[in-house]
């Protein structure tokens, strides 16, 4: 069997692993050709190691609580490699008032699961903490088929949560407007709080008891929540891509046609031509749906409407005697109620061990996204200049850095608006009369790196039937 993987990044290499296994563990030969446009491996995974830093212009870890990523690592023999955050202070700050507050501990992503810690932050009014507690009171809303982000945690839990918290948290990780952003696409756990407890405060206080319960009854390895490799997130790129064998990788070969018939016929800008008998487009939705606009145009206008939100990651380092300002817990997100240009920052050697040599401090700033589209409009140095200004007034920097890097993503966040699984059982739809054509990547069921790993084996094990 014949197939091709279009797109190179973690998806697609995942998708190309997982044909290999598929047709060893089946004794069922498979001819692979992985088409990858640019010039290297891993698309928004990309580690630099320099200077005794370790730099990702990308993602710089993944969750655990997803299995996908964790086993394909041990599938890979890389479990030795894998290391998780630093166990002390692990504290996220919020920017308020031009002051860093710490998140209150046992306040879970939109919701306090302890009273204490919230009655004595400085983050929020009064009014702010009584109107948080009345999600213990407030009566379930009725049903309906999805809502924004922005208006469940305000009908739940108060404008004060959803501007000083969840929007900097939540859709700082999608980059993305809350008030557009699917609750179903994004938080499905939450809408099942409400729906079977009623309380999002009262549920995840009872999640919590309950997990805290079973890692005191479990055994064997335990990593923190985010994970990474010692030597960077390309150790899982690298690691996919030599086990691939020699000649199923092409680097530099943009597609820029795929046609249907008995089989599928996909050329290269190169104009080179390649049959196969099954495709899996890993790329994004928008380039998806410019290669399916002949095979299926309804196809292609459900996947061109998926939109993507660009940003940039700002990696800065500097001497420890710099930074005029302690620096504690793993970093701070920005509310856009504040008026910033940076959207969160990172402090990522002391995140994870080995990320910076002693008296040394890299940090990764992110800007852009959604609600920011205009401060990507400045050069590389104007971005520099931008986020050294916002560090020097919140944390008291002072001086050049050691070192800087600016990673551009343009067009590389989905953005899951409201009605987004509605959009996904369309493509489905209409994909299913393509009976060998799969779609993997972040535009569709998740956008951290467990599920594009996720992603790319479900579209390998459909091929393989």
């Amino acid at each position: 069997m014949r197939v091709a993987v279009v797109g190179g990044g973690i998806a697609g290499l995942a998708a190309a692993h997982r044909l290999l296994e598929l047709s060893r563990e089946r004794n069922r030969p498979v001819d692979i050709v992985l088409l990858e446009a640019g010039s290297r491996l891993g698309g928004v995974i990309h580690t630099e190691r320099i200077d005794g830093f370790v730099i990702e212009a990308g993602p710089d870890s993944f969750l655990t609580e997803r299995p996908w990523g964790v086993d394909l690592s041990q599938r890979l023999g890389l479990t030795a490699d894998v290391i998780g955050t630093r166990g002390e202070n692990r504290k996220t700050y919020v920017v308020h008032d031009n002051e860093l507050h710490p998140l209150p501990d046992g306040f879970l992503l939109m919701a306090p699961t302890q009273f204490r810690p919230l009655v004595e932050s400085k983050l929020f009014t009064w009014p702010g903490k009584l109107r948080m507690a009345a999600d213990l009171v407030l009566p379930r809303a009725a049903q309906r088929s999805d809502e924004s982000l922005a208006h469940f945690v305000s009908r739940r839990l108060g404008r004060e949560a959803l501007e000083r918290v969840v929007q900097p948290l939540i859709g700082g990780i999608y980059t993305a407007d809350p008030a557009e952003l699917s609750l179903a696409a994004t938080m499905p756990r939450f809408l099942e709080m409400e729906r079977q407890r009623r309380s999002i405060i009262w549920s995840m206080w009872t999640e919590q008891r309950r997990a805290a319960s079973m890692a005191r009854d479990s055994s064997g390895a335990r990593w923190s929540l985010f994970a990474s490799f010692d030597k960077g997130m390309q150790t899982l790129v690298d690691a996919l891509a030599q086990r691939l064998p020699e000649g199923v990788v092409r680097l530099g070969r943009p597609v820029s046609s795929i046609e249907r018939r008995v089989t599928w016929r996909i050329t290269t800008e190169r104009n080179e031509r390649f049959e196969v008998d099954a495709v899996i487009l890993a790329v994004p939705a928008h380039q998806a749906a410019h290669l399916l606009r002949s095979v299926d145009r309804g196809l292609a206008e459900e996947l061109e409407e998926i939109r993507y939100a660009s940003s940039a990651i700002v990696t800065l380092a500097f001497d420890e005697r710099q930074v005029g300002k302690r620096l504690e817990g793993f970093g701070f997100v920005v509310p856009h109620i504040e008026g910033r240009k940076i959207l969160a920052c990172s402090y990522s050697s002391l995140k994870y061990e080995g990320r910076a040599d002693s008296g040394r401090v890299l940090m990764r700033c992110f800007v852009g996204g959604a609600l920011q589209p205009e401060v990507l409009r400045q050069d590389d140095d104007g971005l520099v200049g931008c986020v050294r200004t916002e560090l020097a007034g919140l944390l008291n920097i002072a001086g050049e850095p050691v070192l800087s890097r600016v990673a551009r993503w343009d067009r590389a966040m989905p953005q899951y608006r409201v009605g987004h699984l509605d959009k996904l059982r369309r493509i489905e739809q209409l994909l299913a009369p393509h009976r060998s054509l799969f779609l993997a990547g972040n535009a569709y069921q998740g956008v951290g790196v467990p599920h594009c790993i996720h992603s790319g084996e479900e579209a390998a094990l459909q091929a393989l039937g």
